[in-house]
Formats: C-alpha cells, sequence, structure tokens
C-alpha cells in the first residue's frame, strides 16, 4: 500500500520538504492551518473568518453546487459577501444571509447602472489572491476591488479597497437573501441617510431541518470618503429617495430581490470599512454587538484577536516535526482546527426560551460528530464541550427531547438514532462534570429509550411499541404513535442498540442498577435481525461470506436487502437517505452495518466466525472499496481489526487512508467535512489514538509524529506518546513492543485516564506485524466479555486527582460585555453513492 503520497514527496523540493529537525515542540502551529482544504470537490467547509465556534462567519459567496459552507475555490462566480454560515454541511446550501457586494461604480454614474439580482451581479475573483488563515479571509475581485474580512464573536468586519488607477464612486448593496434562495415573506430593511447604517431582518428556512428563523443585521460604514447617497432596491431598479423596504417572497419560487445600498463620494484610493452586526433577538442587539465588540473599526486590531485566539486554542497539542513532511503537519493541525468551527456558540442570542445555561447551534448531525468530533472536544478542548453539553440538556428541558440534529435554531432531521445519548455518556464516562446537572442529563437520555415523540423524523425514537414488544424495529412497521419516515429498520436497531448501551452505562456508574441491567439487555437487541443463512453476491459472484443482517416484519419473517445495496459500489439508484422510499440501512450497506456494535464486538466477532473470518469479512469490505471513507460509518471500521487481535492491519488500513483520501489540498477531503467530523478522524488517526465513542476506549496505532503530546486542559497534565524508530516514510507502521509509564504494556487500547493523569505510551515500532496487541486479554472491553477498565472507575480516578477545577470560557471572552440523491429536501451530507474519487 502507498504509505505516502508520491505528490507530497515528488512536488517538494527536499530542502523545503522536510521541516526544522529539532525536536523542539515549541512553534507557531498557526503556520500549518489551511482553511482553504476541503473548499473544493465536495468538501463544502466554511473557508472563511471566524472564532473557534464563533457566532460571525465571514466569507466571500460562489455561486458553486459546492457553496454549502460559502466559499468555494472552483473557478466559481462571487455573489457576495456575507456573515452567518455554517461548515462542511450537504443537502441546501447553509446560511449566507445578507450578502454584502461591492461596485468601483455604477454605469453612467447612475445608481441604477449597477446590477442589483445576484444572478447578474456575480462576477470572478484572482484564484492566486485568495489568503484565508484562522480568523481572516481575503481576495481580490475581477473588478479591482480587494476585500478582506476578520471577525469578533457576534460581528463581522469587512474591508473593501478599492482600485487606485481611477477614480471611483463606490456602491455597496445588502440583499436581503440567502445562500439558498430561502427568505420568506416580509423581508425589511431601513438605511439611514446620514450614516448610510443599514438595519433589517428576514425570515429563512434552515438547511436541514423543520422550521424557519429569523436573523438580524446592523451594518456600519467607516471611510475615508463621505457618503454620497443611499436608498433601496427591487429586483433591477433601485432609488435614492426611498429609504426602507419590506419584501415579500413573490409567487413565482424565487425570492424577488431586495435590498438597500449606499454610495460614496467620488475619490480615488477609497477603502470603505463595513462592520456586520448579527443577532437572533433584534436589530438593536445586533448593533450593540457590533459596538461592544468592535467599537473603533480597527481591522487590524480585531485580526490580531481573532488569530492569537486560535493559537490559543491550539496550544494543547504538539506534535514532533522531526523529519516530518510540513504538508503532513498541515493536514494533522487543519483536521484540529475544523473540529472548532461547528456548532456554534449561539449563548445569549437564543429568542426560543430564556435561560441561564449556554445555547450551542449548528450541530450538523450528532449522527456524524458523535463519532470522534465530540469525543476529541472531550480530550482537547473539554470545557467548550461541557457547554455544548449543558445546551444539548438545556434543549431538551425546553424542546421536550435531545436533538439529534439541529442548525439556525430550527430541529433538523434525525437520521438513525437518538445519538445525543451516545454525546452524553461519552462525557459522563470520561469525567465530564463542571456545571453539568446529570440527573437532568440521565433523564434526558431515558426519555429518548422510553417515550416516542409525535415527529420522530426531529427528535427521539420511532417505533418503540415494536421495540419494547418484538426487540427489533420492523420493516413497514405499524407506528400510530409517532411519525417519520418509516425505513431505516436495520440501522434504526442497530442504533437503538448501541444507545441503550450508552445509557447503561451512565445508569451503573449512578447506581441505577436495574436501569443498568434493563438497558444492556435492549442493547442485545442487535442479535435479532442478524439471519444467519443470508449470502451475498458482487457482480454476481457469491463473496463467500454467509449470515448478514436482513430486515424482519411485524410477524417475525424476514425481508429481503440485498447487502451491498446503499453501498459504494451499489449502482441500482436505491434511496439510501431519508426519503420516503428509502433503504433499511441509512447511508450506508449491511456490509457495513454488520460491524456497527460498538458495545459487544467481541460478540460479533464470534458470531461472523472468529477472528480470522472477521478479519476476512473486514478485509473484503476495504479491499472490494464497499466501503467510503467519506462517510462516516466508515471511521470506525479502518480500527475494528483490534477486536479480533489484529492492531497491525488497522495500523495498516489508517496509513493507507491517510493521505490517500485526506490530504492537504483544497480537494483534499473525500467527502463533506460535516462540520469537522472528517476533520477530527484525520486528527485522532494521526495522533495514533481513536476513540470508540460512549466507551472509554482508545484504539491504538502508530502515530504519524515521532512525538505527539497532548496537554489536558482539565487537569494540566500532559500526556505523551512517543514513537522509537520512527520512520516519515511510515514504513515502520507496526507496534513491536510498548511501555506505558515505564512498564511493559501490551494491550491494544487505553483508557481516557491516559489523557486526564498525563501518562507516557512509549511504542517500539518496526516494519513487519508482530504478536502485539493480539492476545485475548490484550483486546478492547465487550459488553459480553466484560473486560477492560470500567467507565465507574475512571470517574472515580478522576474525583480523587488534585486537579485545578475546569476554567470555563463564556461568550465574554469573545470580545461582548452526506450522500445524497440530488437535492432532494431530505438529502443528507454526503456524495452520491458510487461517486468517482480524485484521490490526492
Amino acid at each position: 500500500m502507498t504509505r505516502l503520497s508520491l505528490f507530497l514527496l515528488s512536488s517538494i523540493p527536499l530542502a523545503l520538504a522536510v521541516t526544522n529537525s529539532t525536536t523542539s515542540l515549541d512553534y507557531d502551529v498557526l503556520q500549518y492551518v489551511d482553511p482553504l482544504i476541503g473548499s473544493t470537490n465536495g468538501g463544502n467547509v466554511f473557508a472563511g473568518a471566524s472564532l473557534p465556534y464563533g457566532m460571525a462567519k465571514a466569507v466571500a459567496d460562489t455561486d458553486s453546487p459546492s457553496r454549502q459552507g460559502g466559499f468555494t475555490l472552483d473557478g466559481s462566480h462571487i455573489t457576495g459577501f456575507s456573515s452567518l454560515h455554517d461548515s462542511g454541511t450537504g443537502g441546501s446550501p447553509s446560511l449566507g444571509n445578507f450578502p454584502l457586494f461591492p461596485y468601483v461604480k455604477c454605469r453612467n454614474d447612475d445608481v441604477n447602472g449597477c446590477d442589483y439580482p445576484k444572478t447578474t451581479r456575480k462576477t470572478g475573483y484572482k484564484a492566486d489572491s485568495v489568503k484565508a488563515i484562522p480568523g481572516y479571509f481575503g481576495l481580490t475581485m475581477n473588478s479591482g476591488i480587494k476585500v478582506d474580512m476578520t471577525v469578533a464573536h457576534h460581528t463581522s468586519l469587512i474591508r473593501f479597497q478599492f482600485p487606485t488607477d481611477s477614480e471611483s464612486s463606490p456602491l455597496i448593496l445588502l440583499d436581503l437573501t440567502d445562500l439558498s434562495d430561502s427568505r420568506q415573506d416580509n423581508g425589511t430593511i431601513s438605511v439611514e441617510a446620514s450614516t448610510g447604517r443599514m438595519t433589517g431582518h428576514a425570515r429563512f428556512l434552515p438547511s436541514f431541518g423543520s422550521g424557519s428563523f429569523v436573523p438580524y443585521f446592523c451594518v456600519d460604514y467607516q471611510s475615508n470618503s463621505a457618503v454620497r447617497d443611499n436608498g433601496i432596491f427591487v429586483d433591477s431598479r433601485a432609488s435614492t429617495d426611498v429609504k426602507d423596504l419590506t419584501i415579500s417572497r413573490s409567487i413565482n419560487g424565487y425570492p424577488l430581490p431586495g435590498g438597500a445600498f449606499v454610495r460614496f463620494d467620488p475619490a480615488s484610493d477609497i477603502t470603505v470599512q463595513a462592520r456586520v452586526g448579527l443577532s437572533f433577538i433584534s436589530s438593536e442587539r445586533a448593533c450593540s454587538n457590533a459596538e461592544a465588540e468592535i467599537p473603533d473599526f480597527d481591522f487590524e486590531g480585531t485580526r490580531s484577536k481573532a488569530t492569537e485566539m486560535w493559537r490559543n486554542k491550539l496550544a494543547p497539542i504538539r506534535v514532533s516535526r522531526k523529519g516530518v513532511n510540513s504538508s503532513v503537519l498541515t493536514n494533522f493541525y487543519s483536521g484540529i482546527y475544523r473540529t472548532m468551527i461547528n456548532p456554534q456558540d449561539y449563548t445569549g442570542e437564543n429568542p426560543l426560551w430564556n435561560s441561564d445555561e449556554p445555547y450551542f447551534d449548528s450541530f450538523y448531525c450528532l449522527w456524524d460528530s458523535f463519532r470522534s468530533q465530540l469525543p476529541f472536544l472531550t480530550i482537547f478542548d473539554p470545557a467548550s464541550l461541557t457547554r455544548m453539553i449543558r445546551s444539548l440538556i438545556d434543549t431538551q428541558k425546553h424542546l421536550g427531547w435531545l436533538p439529534d440534529c439541529r442548525m439556525s435554531l430550527c430541529k433538523g432531521f434525525t437520521q438513525g438514532g437518538s445519538n445525543a445519548d451516545v454525546v452524553l455518556a461519552d462525557a459522563y464516562i470520561k469525567g465530564i462534570s463542571h456545571g453539568i446537572d446529570w440527573e437532568a442529563g440521565y433523564a434526558a437520555v431515558q426519555k429518548d429509550a422510553e417515550v416516542e415523540p409525535y415527529a420522530w423524523s426531529n427528535e427521539g425514537r420511532g417505533g418503540l411499541n415494536s421495540w419494547k414488544s418484538l426487540n427489533y424495529i420492523p420493516v413497514q412497521d405499524f407506528d400510530y404513535i409517532g411519525f417519520g419516515t418509516m425505513t431505516r429498520s436495520i440501522s434504526r436497531t442497530l442504533e437503538y442498540s448501541y444507545n441503550d448501551f450508552t445509557i447503561s452505562e451512565i445508569a451503573r456508574d449512578m447506581n441505577k442498577t436495574a436501569d443498568a441491567e434493563k438497558y444492556e439487555r435492549s442493547s442485545g437487541f442487535w442479535r435479532n435481525l442478524f439471519r444467519t443463512d443470508q449470502t451475498s453476491f458482487f457482480n454476481g459472484n457469491d463473496t463467500g461470506f454467509k449470515g448478514f443482517f436482513q430486515p424482519k416484519y411485524l410477524n417475525g419473517t424476514w425481508g429481503f436487502q440485498d447487502p451491498l445495496t446503499c453501498s459504494n459500489v451499489d449502482t441500482s439508484q436505491r434511496s439510501c437517505s431519508l426519503q420516503n422510499n428509502g433503504a433499511e440501512t441509512f447511508e450506508s450497506s449491511i456490509w457495513e452495518y454488520q460491524f456497527f456494535v460498538p458495545h459487544d464486538m467481541a460478540a460479533v466477532v464470534a458470531l461472523l466466525g472468529g477472528p480470522a473470518e472477521f478479519v476476512r469479512r473486514l478485509d473484503y469490505l476495504h479491499d472490494q472499496g464497499i466501503t467510503y471513507i467519506g462517510n462516516e460509518p466508515a471511521f470506525l471500521t479502518v480500527f475494528q481489526y483490534h477486536y479480533a487481535g489484529r492492531p497491525a492491519k488497522s495500523a495498516s488500513r489508517v496509513h493507507y487512508y491517510i493521505p490517500e483520501y485526506f490530504g492537504p489540498t483544497p480537494g483534499g477531503l473525500p467527502g463533506n467535512d460535516d462540520s469537522g467530523a472528517m476533520g477530527s478522524f484525520v486528527a485522532m488517526s494521526m495522533m495514533g489514538l481513536f476513540p470508540n465513542p460512549g466507551q472509554s476506549v482508545y484504539l491504538i496505532t502508530p502515530p504519524f509524529f515521532e512525538v505527539v503530546r497532548i496537554k489536558s486542559p482539565l487537569t494540566g497534565r500532559t500526556a505523551t506518546v512517543r514513537a522509537v524508530n520512527f520512520d516519515p516514510t511510515y514504513q515502520n507502521i507496526y507496534i513491536q513492543s510498548a511501555t506505558l509509564n515505564g512498564k511493559p504494556y501490551t494491550k491494544n487500547w487505553v483508557d481516557h485516564s491516559f489523557f486526564t493523569e498525563g501518562k507516557e505510551l512509549v511504542l517500539v515500532l518496526g516494519r513487519n506485524e508482530t504478536r502485539w496487541g493480539t492476545h485475548e486479554e490484550d483486546l478492547p472491553p465487550s459488553l459480553s466479555t466484560r473486560g477492560g477498565a470500567s467507565s465507574t472507575s475512571l470517574r472515580q480516578r478522576m474525583v480523587d486527582l488534585d486537579t485545578p477545577a475546569l476554567e470555563m470560557r463564556t461568550f465574554g471572552e469573545y470580545g461582548h460585555a452526506r450522500r445524497s440523491h440530488r437535492s432532494s429536501p431530505f438529502a443528507h451530507r454526503h456524495h452520491a453513492v458510487g461517486k468517482e474519487f480524485t484521490h490526492f
């Protein structure tokens, strides 16, 4: 297999390919963060200026089909510069509300000489002018206007520098639109005649959920040229006499263009700064946010603060640069960076209920992020993760249910199980506790297991009557209690089983013994859909494997779904997302879902014929291209060889997928980043410690660096992974032996105390697979074997540690006082099944 991309080896001069050979870990990490990774090839990342979890996100918007994150580096055209965005999503483009657009001058010096609709005003940009670093984004338009953007938490500052080679009379417009053209009725805007201040709001639709939302704006201008005039526009016509506008959606399905503009006196060398305050409460709040956060229009000062905040956020993790190609470092640190774009901290900006608790939005979606993104933040940024957990629990308190997906103050669509259960359990067993009401948290996850909501397409679980009586979700279920798409019976059964296991982990630690035993029993319901005699054919040939999950009817008889349906090699064009004719597995195949029993992999290994047969079957999944690494269900399958005593094969797989499918280029992601899910897969894989989420288990593979150090913000202690015989060409990727805190260590996993207690793991590497980590006693714990450390003992160790209190960040510190089928509204956020890849 390819261990290091030939592109990396051949395209960078040797003198530049290797960074500082010193073993010092003291360096500026921001030099290795590239926000443009994933800005083409369907990565859909947000490439612009943001703070960690910031609400204001400023970037240029384009007309690309992949504009979900706003900007795309693919030769498309700029339609505006807006300040609300999400990152890495799919389906409909998200946010991009109230874009600004600049003109050097209007034709014939007439305000009607400028084009106002975005379909006609869009223009190109100079690709070599694009620059993106944490907290900053800039480019030059084909018109010669240089545009720079930076942000505070609720405010963006956009600087327009107009060409100096001729006299300008710049006009800047604000359009009451968004990326998806989803504006509803009664968008409003007002412009002050003397200053050009613009205030207003409009109602829009979320990109992957139900309901609507109303954002507010307040835009102030500062320029070295005086305001000449201003007014409003409707469609393609403008007026300097009218200062206020309320506009309907129109009747033809496309929102009628409308907004306001401000024009400046003719001069040369004009610079205009637009300060965009944002709020979900009111325009007055938007103005006060802007005035408090960027009172003096100090662009460089604001940019410097944003950059320093990112530098501090990235401080906990350092890796050795010795012998390592700089592009490998960029791949790693950029992945970490993307884990902190979404979700977004909207604390103080939630109009739906009054609460003193934090409020986070833009969870796209927990089905994606529970696997590695949020577990990564448990290690890397527990203070922010704690606030997210509190937000989820508070959302359940006020809306009745934990969200499985949430965006733009709206309920998102539930894709599988109630995966907030896994998120809460993962945090709970890893000792995250500061300010969290865990009794309320337990009540919330238990409600998911016991009470069916009316609309389980948006929250909770459906089919609970069948779940409790039949102990599986039937295909063509009879469900009159709640409503959703009557599909995904297999994947829902598997996900509900795992959700129940994670609930049992919380219950057992809380001494709720009866609950723990109950949910442990129901966590085994996945077995009820396993058909021992089911075969699978690939291109008309028997794969040779027998025994797969299959759908089952209410009466207990078997249905049928081809095990390869919804896989990466499926050419049937079967619906595999949330369509009402979708398959019985969500966004992946039975071939892949047969491995989704994260809590009892020992039982799966036995069920599939023992370790050797399990490995052979897992090899087939990867070698035949059945799995798709650009979708989250593939993540854990890369490492599940550990459970069959073959950790070396996990190491081989991860060193193939990175960098073959994940590289530090604009097209370097194999699928949508899914709000940092792909970024966290890269980060944790390259660290050499990949989580089994909802459990205190990290699967050990050789890191991509000689030394990895992670300082726990929770305890202040530093965990270290050190690779002896490290080889930067990645031939030595097999563990020969290991020590933990100086003592021989043969287990192929560690628990979360590795990070909180600051342990040292030393891995001796070589080119050949050995017996390390292969014995039964070395395998990660499974429910049926009950091996390994319990979550209870870990939490007790956390209590016993003499550690400083977790320092909580408030929004005051931020400057305030999938696979889809075409463009269906139910389309998820991934590439279409069978999409061909451009490998890095």
